[in-house]
């Protein structure tokens, strides 16, 4: 597996396609979930697209957002992996490169995110605690998360 981190502006425009095709698969048809995808934040000051690859498709992605565009902390959003490339170990090498790249590119920040409910104990183990009652998103269960630096 290989990583890709970059801006909005380094995309390819396949990249891009192909970013977009895997968050509308799994979040709209896989999960039945209509929400603004296209919500001006891809292509923010600041915001990087880490992109994973297996034998030269997109199996796994996640945004990453500087302070002040999601919450006061880093953000990391549209976190999500290809079905096919799930149970592998896929969803944890994500988000360790996640981790990473999100330490190097502010580092020492709290990290905050908006979770699926079903996905808190995956979220736990990397450190991440609870910081909100459950409430509903787009039609899902969602509570937040953070992970102090």
């Amino acid at each position: 597996m290989y990583w890709l981190c970059l801006s909005f502006s380094e995309l390819s425009s396949k990249q891009l396609y192909e970013l977009i095709k895997l968050r509308i698969d799994v979040f709209m048809v896989e999960q039945n979930c209509l929400y603004p995808e296209l919500d001006d934040k891809d292509h923010a000051s600041g915001v990087r697209h880490l992109l994973g690859y297996q034998q030269n498709n997109l199996v796994a992605y996640a945004r990453l957002l500087p302070p002040g565009i999601s919450y006061q902390q880093v953000s990391i959003g549209r976190i999500v992996t290809a079905k096919k490339s799930r149970q592998n170990g896929c969803g944890k090498a994500l988000l360790t490169t996640v981790l990473q790249q999100c330490q190097q590119l502010w580092p020492a920040q709290d990290i905050k995110i908006g979770a699926q409910c079903y996905l808190i104990d995956f979220y736990q183990s990397f450190g991440f605690e609870r910081v909100s009652n459950d409430y509903m998103e787009d039609g899902i269960a969602h509570l937040d998360m953070l992970l102090m630096k």
